[in-house]
């Protein structure tokens, strides 16, 4: 049941990082933006599963083993990112990542949001 509880934040916590660019996208952007507004609130709750989940398996695979994967790490990164809003205090008093994929940080954030997605889906279809 964690497993899937890691890879869903990965999916959806990607999306979360990555609507920057997808609302670029022809036919479908618009619906994305508005399906990214209503997700967005519980865009923290995300990031509290990605990093409870990718930190229970990074734990449990650091002591028992096989090895890291990368699943947990993704899954950590996102859970940091969706709660540096609550984690950072120059948000507060006004500077903050900028909200747009087109360029700088936005676009970096929006490239791992996409690398989650597709690491997120991975893991689902992957065999534990």
């Amino acid at each position: 049941m964690i497993e899937l509880l890691l890879d869903a934040s990965n999916i959806l916590g990607g999306f979360l990082l990555a609507i920057g660019l997808l609302v670029r996208l022809p036919s479908v952007g618009d619906n994305l933006g508005r399906a990214a507004e209503r997700l967005g609130a519980f865009g923290w709750i995300v990031g509290i599963v990605a990093l409870t989940a990718g930190g229970f398996f990074l734990i449990q695979h650091l002591i028992s083993g096989p090895r890291v994967f990368h699943y947990e790490v993704v899954a950590i990164i996102t859970g940091v990112l969706l709660l540096w809003d609550r984690l950072n205090l120059r948000a507060r008093t006004g500077r903050d990542l900028p909200a747009s994929g087109a360029s700088g940080a936005g676009l970096v954030l929006a490239i791992f949001g996409i690398v989650a997605i597709l690491v997120g889906l991975q893991g689902l279809m992957t065999p534990n």
